[in-house]
């Protein structure tokens, strides 16, 4: 079974971060929600989430995926947090699955370098944080081997897929799908 980690900020914007946790779980991805400190993590409209533990008492080497939502204070949130640097520095190095939305791929991955070199999306108007060697585009979800990119809270559900896809395989996403759209 594959397993994730969706790491949770003040901040984080609640549609994304739960259509994620929602569709991953959905698809049999295991998923662990880890919050930067303390034992509620508030989104930027309010949604209230228990994390099932912090970022410092998570084990690093398990996890086949990294999630991160955006909205803007949150992903403000990962960023100035060392911890997230070094999770998602790890995973970049390891090759490993790095999924990231909205204000996410601007502000917490393109300052890493994680861009590089690829090609990525992000909220609309926030490519401009992007290093000049990575490639934007302004499809809904940009998938680059094994970085996955998505716009914005509207494009929550095909980012959710696509990382489903990754994480699994095609007729499971698919199966997903048509589950949530009938």
């Amino acid at each position: 079974m594959a397993k994730a980690l969706l790491i949770l900020a003040d901040g984080f914007e609640d549609v994304e971060a739960v259509t994620a946790l929602d569709i991953l779980r959905r698809a049999a991805v295991e998923v662990t929600v880890a919050g930067l400190d303390g034992n509620m993590v508030t989104g930027a409209r309010g949604t209230r989430v228990t994390p099932d533990t912090t970022l410092e008492t998570v084990r690093g080497g398990v996890f086949d995926a990294l999630v991160l939502p955006g909205g803007t204070r949150g992903a403000e949130n990962l960023a100035a947090s060392p911890l997230v640097r070094e999770w998602v520095l790890a995973f970049h190095k390891a090759g490993k699955i790095i999924a990231a939305i909205c204000a996410a791929p601007a502000i917490v991955l393109a300052p890493l370098g994680v861009l590089d070199g690829r090609s990525a999306t992000c909220f609309p108007g926030m490519e401009d944080r992007f290093q000049t060697t990575t490639l934007f585009k302004t499809d809904p979800v940009v998938v680059d081997g094994a970085l996955i990119t998505s716009r914005a809270l509207g494009t929550a559900l095909a980012f959710s897929l696509a990382l489903a896809e990754k994480l699994t395989d095609r007729s499971t996403a698919e199966r997903v799908r048509r589950a949530v759209l009938g």
